[in-house]
Formats: C-alpha cells, sequence, structure tokens
C-alpha cells in the first residue's frame, strides 16, 4: 500500500478511492443490484487482542534494547574520535592513518549492525513479521468471513487511509473501465 506523506495526497487518495467505489457500484448497481458496503477499524480490533498487545510490547522492548545497544557503541566511536583529537598533535603520519582507520571501521560496524536491527529487512522487521504478521492475517480471514456471511461486496478500514480489506471479486469492473476508456482486454 502507498503511504501518503502529507494531508493533501491523503485526501487525494481517499477521494479516488470513494470516485473508484462509486463507479464499482454503479457498475454493479446497473447489473444486479447495489454491492453492500461494511467498514471495520482494524486499530480498535488489534487493540482488543491481548496477543497483539502482547506481540507489540515485546516487539517495543527488543526495539528500546537495541537502540541502546547501539547508542553504547557509538558512545564507544565518540571516545575514540576524542582521544583520537587529544592525542593527534603526538602521533605519526601513520600512527594518525591507524587510529583513524580504527574509528571508521568502528563507525561502519555500528552502521551495519543499525541497519542489520533496524534496516527494511532487518531483525526487528523479521520479528514483526514473525510475531505481528500471524495476528493480522487472522484478523484479515475473520474480516473476510464477516463480510461474506453479511453479504459485503466491499470492506474498508477506516482507521488510517482509507483502504479496501476485502473485496467480492464479483464486483471487479477494472476490465469494464478498461472497455469504457476503450481500451481492449
Amino acid at each position: 500500500m502507498i503511504k501518503f506523506k502529507n494531508l493533501n495526497s491523503m485526501k487525494l487518495r481517499s477521494k479516488i478511492v470513494c470516485a473508484l467505489l462509486t463507479i464499482v457500484s454503479g457498475f454493479g448497481f446497473a447489473q444486479s443490484g447495489a454491492a453492500k458496503f461494511g467498514y471495520v477499524d482494524t486499530d480498535y480490533i488489534l487493540s482488543q487482542i491481548p496477543e497483539y498487545k502482547a506481540a507489540q510490547s515485546e516487539l517495543d522492548k527488543t526495539s528500546v534494547q537495541w537502540q541502546k545497544e547501539i547508542e553504547g557503541k557509538y558512545s564507544e566511536v565518540d571516545k575514540l574520535y576524542k582521544a583520537y583529537q587529544a592525542d593527534a598533535i603526538l602521533l605519526t603520519d601513520e600512527m594518525k592513518k591507524k587510529r583513524e582507520n580504527e574509528i571508521v571501521n568502528k563507525e561502519k560496524e555500528v552502521k551495519d549492525l543499525q541497519k542489520s536491527r533496524f534496516g527494511v529487512d532487518g531483525e526487528l522487521f523479521k520479528k514483526r513479521q514473525e510475531l505481528v504478521k500471524p495476528i493480522q492475517d487472522k484478523v484479515y480471514n475473520a474480516i473476510k468471513t464477516v463480510a461474506e456471511k453479511a453479504g459485503l461486496g466491499f470492506i474498508m478500514d477506516k482507521s488510517g487511509q482509507v483502504s479496501i480489506l476485502y473485496a467480492n471479486s464479483k464486483y471487479d469492473k477494472s476490465d469494464d473501465v478498461l472497455v469504457y476508456l476503450g481500451y481492449k482486454k
């Protein structure tokens, strides 16, 4: 899902989603009656699930612990640099180069550790996938089941940006829109 950084982009996305829903429901109404819509608040749902709260707590605790570790290592790099600055006038060019390389290598190690822990596919991301994704999948499957039992065509999430969590494929009018625009399937 695309994340928008400013309010105008979010408003534009909401307008586009609403327009598309209007078009889709219009096509659905013309063919066999209007599609039923429903909504959920996933933030509220997740906040009521003890396993999710426990997973979030564990992730937060791990994140804080790793952040302290990284800050400690950056502090060591800072101490090395300050010691180097204090000793620089007494060091030979060769000794300076050796200490500079030591500082650069130590800083690179810390940055690599930070990336491996907090990067895009880092340990925190993997841990979040391990702990939270099964709960999110369970919630999604429940939403799908509830929607199907209630005969709903769509379920939207009101917790953040407007997004469709479930859509019955019989209401997918993408090909019809393309034909209407003059494109072949």
